[in-house]
């Protein structure tokens, strides 16, 4: 009996990475769970900067249990922080958005799009929101391209979801990296292999919070060069948002 195993290579040291721009973080201090303070996310962006990455997208969560996360607040929080960041990453302001009962209502002026037709759009990750399939519609009826972050960490989607909201809805499925490396568990992992593989993904983003084991995960990655391929044009991909 013959097994085939293909060879993998690390994906930092392939240089892909170089020049990326990332479309989905939290780094802006203070404001969800991802950084606290200024000090923690000049250290998240140092480690951008290490990996070459020259552009970010900081997309802080605006859900119902975040209030305070409004459009102004998160616009003067941002501006302070750009201000106050002095490395070469280029800083650029959006946020990812729950679909969650108050959402429609924000629609279309105060939301905080990728550039300037995209959101960056979520769910519960047990769970659809009720009347998933018309909250998402009227994403488009208001101007926007849904871009559903994540969408291999959502346990009630299976292939046939993916296939959907992809080819049949037009809608644009965004890669956590990390997904790739089991960093959310071997179910999220398996299900990005089988959407990069069919090529259903437009965008690649690195969800960062922490540093802790996302780091060190992330510099031992190894994927094979079919998978490099196809996470290449995502990455060129990020650069049109």
């Amino acid at each position: 009996m013959f097994f085939s195993f293909k060879k993998k290579h690390n994906l930092v040291k392939s240089g892909i990475l170089k020049g990326m721009t990332d479309i989905h973080s939290h780094i802006l201090p203070g404001v969800d769970d991802g950084s606290p303070d200024r000090a923690t996310s000049l250290e998240l962006l140092q480690f951008l900067e290490n990996l070459e990455i020259t552009s970010v997208w900081l997309t802080p969560h605006v859900m119902s249990d975040m209030q305070r996360n409004t459009t102004a607040y998160l616009t003067e929080r941002f501006e302070a922080f750009r201000n106050y960041y002095k490395g070469p990453i280029q800083l650029h302001q959006a946020g990812e958005y729950m679909m969650d009962a108050q959402f429609t209502a924000k629609l279309p002026a105060e939301v905080l799009p990728l550039g300037k037709n995209h959101l960056l759009v979520e769910t519960s990750y047990m769970l659809p929101p009720v009347g998933m399939k018309e909250i998402l519609a009227s994403v488009k009826q208001n101007g926007y391209f849904p871009v559903i972050a994540h969408p291999e960490r959502y346990t009630y989607m299976d292939m046939d979801n993916y296939r959907r909201l992809y080819s049949t809805d037009g809608y644009r499925l965004q890669l956590n990296l990390m997904s790739l490396s089991g960093y959310y568990g071997p179910g999220a992992r398996h299900a990005a292999e089988s959407i990069l593989a069919e090529g259903m993904y437009s965008y690649v983003g690195s969800d960062l919070h922490h540093l802790e084991r996302y780091a060190p995960m992330l510099e031992s990655m190894k994927l094979t060069s079919e998978q490099l391929d196809a996470l290449s044009i995502l990455i060129a991909n990020n650069e049109a948002i």
